[in-house]
């Protein structure tokens, strides 16, 4: 069986990627498609297969303003003679076009948020003015082909039942819920250190601005490992008590988990691989609650529905009763109903009953 994977773009190692590199381990001989391409910044997994990219590829320092162009660009991908496509979507990438004969089975991380649920949020509030014309322009058509490439896809996947009501929000497409894959076994429980966690890209969706706000007037400790187009506006918002730790090194982000508090998770987030990192530490999470940090910890995290400063207060302050008597072990046992195993067999599971309906 000849597979292709297709991953909108792999410029980092995040969410997303990590998905990447455990498909590419379940099929090895697997060839990779994706619109923009740095070697560099991908795991040594990734970087050893065959890699096709897109002509966009050499605009790859622009891709954030490319969304107009990547349609064309993934249907110019030549999948003849693959038995199995695999797309992985969250970004475009199940429009895709494949033959008669080729299964596709689109594993979804999340319909694109900036088109779909969050696109009143980027409209009104996160796009400047003068560009809303043209946002609303390019989102109406772009929704369209959205849409119409749900039709390209044989199976879909989503990787939390909350991805799962959304896909069929978006689609009216069903989808079967796979969980996506975290090393839990490479984290570690330490004595906490006097400090809260945020892992987060930086960018307006994740409402790190309600936290770093937060903290601030508090005067707790808080650092936040994660890069992004809004370091700049949030550093110059911070306290002296938030500190901004940048991108670190999987050592690093180990350690930094092992001694914090908890984790601060202020956005909806589709599943959210930090919230099984904070748990396979032995830390709780302080979350927004809706979406997968609820679907992951259940009843041990500390939620706030009210997304405000007064909010997030009363949930540390929930968390800080509690602190004393939390078992980290409860926590890790709880992570790993998350290991890349249970991946791994979801993924066999769904590819074997396609296989059975073909």
């Amino acid at each position: 069986m000849r597979v292709a994977i297709v991953h909108y773009w792999l410029l980092n190692m995040r969410g997303g990627e990590k998905v990447v590199e455990e498909l590419c381990r379940l099929y090895p001989q697997a060839d990779l498609f994706t619109l923009f391409y740095d070697p560099a910044r991908v795991s040594e997994v990734i970087r050893e297969r065959r890699v096709t990219t897109s002509y966009l590829n050499g605009l790859r320092p622009f891709y954030r303003s490319l969304l107009p162009l990547m349609p064309a660009a993934l249907e110019a991908f030549d999948l003849r003679g693959y038995d199995l496509v695999i797309s992985s979507e969250s970004g475009p990438a199940k429009g895709v076009i494949t033959s008669a004969r080729t299964r596709h089975i689109c594993y979804c991380h999340t319909p694109m948020r900036y088109l779909w649920d969050l696109y009143p949020d980027y409209l009104h509030d996160w796009t400047p003015r003068w560009k809303r014309p043209i946002l609303a322009a390019l989102s109406h058509k772009l929704r369209i082909w959205d849409y119409a490439t749900a039709a390209r896809v044989d199976r879909f996947v989503a990787n939390s039942d909350n991805v799962r009501r959304r896909i069929w929000k978006a689609y009216r497409r069903t989808a079967d819920v796979v969980h996506p894959p975290v090393a839990v076994d490479r984290f570690v429980s330490k004595p906490a250190a006097d400090y809260f966690l945020i892992v987060s890209e930086l960018v307006a969706y994740k409402r790190i601005e309600l936290a770093v706000r937060a903290f601030s007037q508090s005067g707790r400790k808080l650092k936040i490992a994660g890069d992004g187009p809004e370091f700049k506006r949030l550093k110059k918002a911070a306290g002296a008590n938030v500190e901004f730790c940048g991108r670190v090194s999987d050592e690093e982000l180990v350690e930094l988990y092992a001694r914090s508090r908890a984790l601060v998770m202020p956005g909806e987030e589709d599943f959210g691989m930090t919230v099984v990192e904070s748990l396979a530490s032995g830390k709780p999470v302080v979350a927004y609650g809706q979406g997968g940090a609820v679907e992951i910890a259940q009843e041990h995290g500390f939620y706030f529905d009210d997304a405000s400063v007064d909010g997030l207060e009363d949930a540390l302050l929930r968390f800080e009763k509690e602190e004393a008597n939390l078992s980290p072990a409860a926590l890790q046992a709880v992570a790993q109903n998350f290991s890349p195993a249970r991946f791994s067999e979801g993924i066999r599971r769904v590819v074997d009953t396609a296989d059975e309906a073909w």
